[in-house]
C-alpha cells in the first residue's frame, strides 16, 4: 500500500526548489500573457471565461479572443464573479442574451437590400448572415427526406450563394409544381423589384399555401408535412404583413401581426412577432396598445430573453409620459425620475443604441440576424425606431441625459465584436468602445515570479552558493543594516 509519509520523507530539497521554480515560471508566463491581452483588447482574459456562452456560432467561439466583456458598473467594486464556475456557481450571465437571433424586421432582398447594391455597389448582407438564413429556410421549408423533385430543387435553391441561381431554382420548382408556396415566397424575397410586386407574389403564395395546408389536413397526411406547410403559410403571412407596413396600410399590418402572434406555429416562436406589432402600433401612435402589449409580454413571456425593442420602447413610453407633464409637482418629478431609470435600464441592456438614436454614428441597412446586446441589434432597432423617438418631444433629450450620466456607454454588457463583424457589412464602421485601465501591478507580479524562478534555477545548479546567499542570519543582518 502506498504510504504518503514515506513518500514525503524521501523528497529532497532539490524537489521543492524545482517545484517552486516551475510554479513561479508558469505564474509569470500567465501574468505576462494577461498583461499583454489586457493591453491589446482592453479586457481580462481570465474573467471572460465565465461569460463565454455555449450558444454562439462556432466561428465566434473559435475567435473568442476578440470578445469584449462586462466593465463593472462601479470602478471601486471588486468582483470575484469569474471564480463562480470554479466554486460551483452558475454566474449571472444569461446565455440567451448572447445568442444570434433572427431579425424580425429584416428587409426584402430584392426590393430593398438590392437597392443598396444597385446604387453604390456595396453588399448589404454578409455571407455569414445569408448562410444562417439558408440554414433556417432549409429547416423550416424543406422536408428531411427530400424524396420529391420539388423538395430537392428548393433545398438547392436555399443553398445557392448567388441570387440569380436561387431565383432559377425557384422557377424550376414552380415548373414542377405551379402552386408551390415556398418557391413563390423565395421569388417574392429575391426577384420582386418593388415592395408592391413582392406583395402581389406573396398574395399568390398565400392562396397556394392555404390550399395546400387545408388539403393536407383534410387528407390526414403526415404531421411533419402539415407542420411544414403551416410554417410556410405563417412566413408568407408575416412577409405580407411587413409589405403592408411598408406600403402604409398600418391597420392591415397590425391585424395580421395580431393574428400571427395569436396563432403562430412553433416555427415562428423565435421570430419575436410582438416586435413587429410594437413597431406598427408606434407608427399608429397607439401608445396605450403598446403599453398593454409590453405589460402582457413582461408577465407572460418570462422565458423569452429581453430585447432592445422591449427595453427602449418601455423607456420611450416613460419619456412620453414625463414630457406630457409640465407641472413642477412631485408627480411630474417622479415621472421624470421613472423615465430616467427606464432609460438607464435600456442603456444597461444595450449601450450601442443611443449612439444611433442621437445620430452620433451612421446607420446602415439592418442585417437578417443580430447579436443580442450587440452593435448589430442596435442597428436593427434604430433603423426602424429612430422616427418614433423623434416623434416624442423631449425623448431624445432625456435619453442623452441618461446616456451621459451612464458614462456614454462606458459600462456595457458582454458583446462579441467578432459576431458583429460577421453580421454587419464591411463598410459599416465598428464601434469604438471604452477600454479599461491596464493594471500596473501585473508586470511587477510577473517580474517577481520570474525572479523567483531564476533563483530556484540558480539554487538547483549551485546549491552551496544558494545556501550561503540565502542564509536567514545573513539576510536578517542585511535588512537590519539597510534600516
Amino acid at each position: 500500500m502506498w504510504d504518503a509519509s514515506s513518500f514525503l520523507s524521501s523528497l529532497t530539497p532539490k524537489f521543492y526548489v524545482a517545484l517552486t521554480g516551475t510554479s513561479s515560471l508558469i505564474s509569470g508566463l500567465i501574468l505576462i500573457f494577461e498583461w499583454w491581452y489586457f493591453k491589446k483588447y482592453g479586457t481580462s482574459f481570465i474573467e471572460q471565461t465565465e461569460m463565454m456562452p455555449a450558444s454562439l456560432p462556432p466561428s465566434v467561439t473559435r475567435d473568442w479572443s476578440l470578445v469584449k466583456l462586462l466593465i463593472l458598473k462601479s470602478e471601486s467594486h471588486v468582483s470575484l464573479n469569474h471564480l463562480g464556475p470554479w466554486l460551483g456557481g452558475n454566474g449571472d450571465g444569461d446565455p440567451l442574451d448572447l445568442k444570434v437571433w433572427r431579425n424580425p424586421m429584416s428587409l426584402l432582398r430584392g426590393a430593398e437590400y438590392g437597392r443598396l447594391w444597385g446604387a453604390v455597389r456595396r453588399a448589404p448582407l454578409t455571407y455569414y448572415d445569408m448562410n444562417l438564413s439558408a440554414q433556417e429556410h432549409q429547416a423550416w421549408f424543406c422536408s428531411g427526406a427530400g424524396t420529391s423533385g420539388v423538395d430537392e430543387t428548393l433545398a438547392r435553391a436555399w443553398r445557392e450563394r448567388e441570387p440569380a441561381a436561387r431565383v432559377a431554382c425557384a422557377r424550376a420548382a414552380l415548373a414542377l409544381r405551379p402552386d408551390c408556396a415556398a418557391a413563390l415566397l423565395l421569388l417574392a424575397e429575391e426577384d420582386a423589384p418593388t415592395v408592391l410586386e413582392a406583395e402581389r407574389v406573396l398574395r399568390r403564395a398565400w392562396r397556394a399555401g392555404e390550399a395546400s395546408w387545408r388539403s393536407l389536413a383534410a387528407a390526414g397526411s403526415a404531421a411533419a408535412a402539415a407542420r411544414r406547410e403551416a410554417a410556410v403559410l405563417a412566413h408568407v403571412k408575416r412577409r405580407a404583413a411587413m409589405c403592408a407596413r411598408r406600403l402604409g396600410r398600418l391597420r392591415d399590418a397590425a391585424r395580421l401581426f395580431r393574428e400571427l402572434a395569436r396563432d403562430a406555429p412553433p416555427a415562428l416562436s423565435s421570430l419575436s412577432l410582438h416586435e413587429n406589432l410594437i413597431e406598427v402600433l408606434l407608427e399608429q401612435k397607439a401608445y396605450a396598445d403598446v403599453q398593454a402589449l409590453l405589460a402582457r409580454y413582461d408577465d407572460a413571456c418570462l422565458s423569452l430573453p429581453r430585447s432592445a425593442t422591449v427595453c427602449y420602447t418601455a423607456a420611450l413610453l416613460k419619456a412620453r409620459a414625463a414630457a406630457s407633464s409640465f407641472s413642477t409637482s412631485n408627480t411630474a418629478r417622479s415621472l421624470i425620475e421613472s423615465a430616467l431609470e427606464a432609460a438607464r435600464r435600456a442603456i444597461d441592456y444595450n449601450a450601442h443604441v443611443p449612439e444611433y438614436l442621437l445620430e452620433l454614428r451612421p446607420l446602415t441597412l439592418p442585417p437578417e440576424h443580430y447579436l443580442r446586446r450587440g452593435d448589430s441589434e442596435a442597428v436593427a432597432y434604430a433603423f426602424w425606431h429612430l422616427r418614433h423617438w423623434r416623434a416624442v418631444d423631449g425623448a431624445l433629450e432625456l435619453l442623452s441625459v441618461a446616456w451621459t450620466a451612464a458614462g456614454r456607454g462606458a459600462y456595457v454588457t458582454a458583446w462579441s465584436s467578432c459576431a458583429d463583424r460577421e453580421l454587419l457589412p464591411a463598410h459599416h464602421p465598428p464601434p469604438l468602445m471604452p477600454r479599461g485601465y491596464t493594471p500596473g501591478l501585473l508586470p511587477l507580479a510577473a517580474a517577481l515570479c520570474g525572479a523567483a524562478a531564476l533563483l530556484a534555477a540558480l539554487a538547483q545548479r549551485w546549491p552551496s552558493l544558494a545556501l550561503a546567499a540565502l542564509d536567514p542570519r545573513r539576510v536578517l543582518l542585511a535588512l537590519l543594516a539597510a534600516l
